[in-house]
């Protein structure tokens, strides 16, 4: 228990020092690298009276310590106040477009990641047969070919010609929003299998070939219990850094989805908040997905201990 306590202790330092440094790289873009954010809202043709009014109303005439503080404060009480553009609470667009993003991410991380388990792990009984090499073949054809390609060929021909999905759009509640939800889930978790499918065929053909598998399988396990019990059993420490890696990108990882399928997630959030020039936004993504990023590894860390004893904190 005092090393677990030790361990919480010393991430935690090593937490607050890399928001420090997120919030302060965060601070300096948005605040002394880029154009002044009055001279972009107000347009061109503003006037310096005008400029030196919406300054003070946003605050950006304070000194630069006192601005810095209120990023760095933001990031542990998660006040991030209003957005420039829509005038509402951050903290309160987040919710609602993180909800809606998970709607689509969720189920394609959940389903893509069961299918590329329960594949990569059965083609390791036809390593090297035509059907493993195509399927090596076509995922990296797959991969090599943009997203937008997948995406204006599935609005063309499954929602424009078929009639099976409808092309873009999105509606609240649960049954409601099943037929936007569909084709773009479809295209995420084709993506997900196509990009990982050889990382994971690699680290469970190195498991399959280890000294343990032949034992199990000279004392007559089938197949289906030496592969899905013993050898996932001990790839699942890969398995876990890939999930955990992937994790932060439920929320803001389908940007080019939500914008071409029109739903309001954070994806499209965050295309909105570039193109208006909403700092704050911007500022509050950012650091919420190093939040993210952090909480992730931390339980990444714990989750190997659990699954395997041998590694230690």
């Amino acid at each position: 228990m005092m090393f677990l306590f030790v361990y919480l202790l010393r991430r935690l330092l090593y937490a607050l020092s890399v928001m420090v440094g997120v919030t302060f790289l965060v601070f300096v873009i948005f605040n002394m690298l880029v154009e002044d954010p009055t001279l972009i809202l107000l347009g061109k043709y503003a006037t310096p009276k005008a400029m030196a009014a919406l300054s003070h109303q946003l605050g950006l005439d304070r000194p630069w310590y006192l601005q810095y503080w209120e990023v760095l404060q933001s990031a542990f009480t998660f006040n991030f106040g209003s957005s420039w553009a829509t005038k509402q609470p951050i903290l309160k667009i987040f919710q609602q477009g993180g909800l809606v993003s998970l709607t689509v991410t969720l189920p394609a991380f959940l389903i893509g990641n069961a299918l590329l388990i329960y594949v990569s792990l059965w083609m390791t009984q036809y390593k090297g047969t035509i059907w493993d090499r195509l399927l090596v073949i076509g995922c990296m054809i797959m991969s090599s070919i943009s997203i937008l390609v997948y995406i204006l060929v599935g609005q063309v021909f499954f929602a424009s010609k078929l009639r099976l999905f409808p092309i873009m759009g999105y509606k609240n509640g649960f049954c409601a929003c099943l037929p936007y939800i569909i084709l773009p889930t479809i295209l995420l978790v084709l993506l997900h299998f196509c990009y990982n499918y050889r990382f994971y065929r690699t680290i469970m053909l190195d498991e399959v070939y280890q000294d343990y598998v032949r034992t199990a399988r000279a004392k007559g396990l089938s197949e289906e219990v030496v592969l899905f019990k013993h050898v996932f059993k001990n790839i699942m420490v890969p398995i876990l850094t890939t999930l955990v890696k992937d994790f932060p990108s439920l929320l803001f990882g389908s940007v080019v989805i939500e914008n071409f399928f029109g739903i309001p997630g954070l994806g499209n959030l965050v295309i909105d908040a570039v193109s208006l020039c909403d700092f704050p936004t911007i500022k509050a993504v950012t650091i919420i997905a190093a939040l993210l990023s952090i909480f992730c590894n931390i339980l990444g860390d714990l989750l190997y201990t659990l699954v395997d004893p041998r590694i230690k904190l």
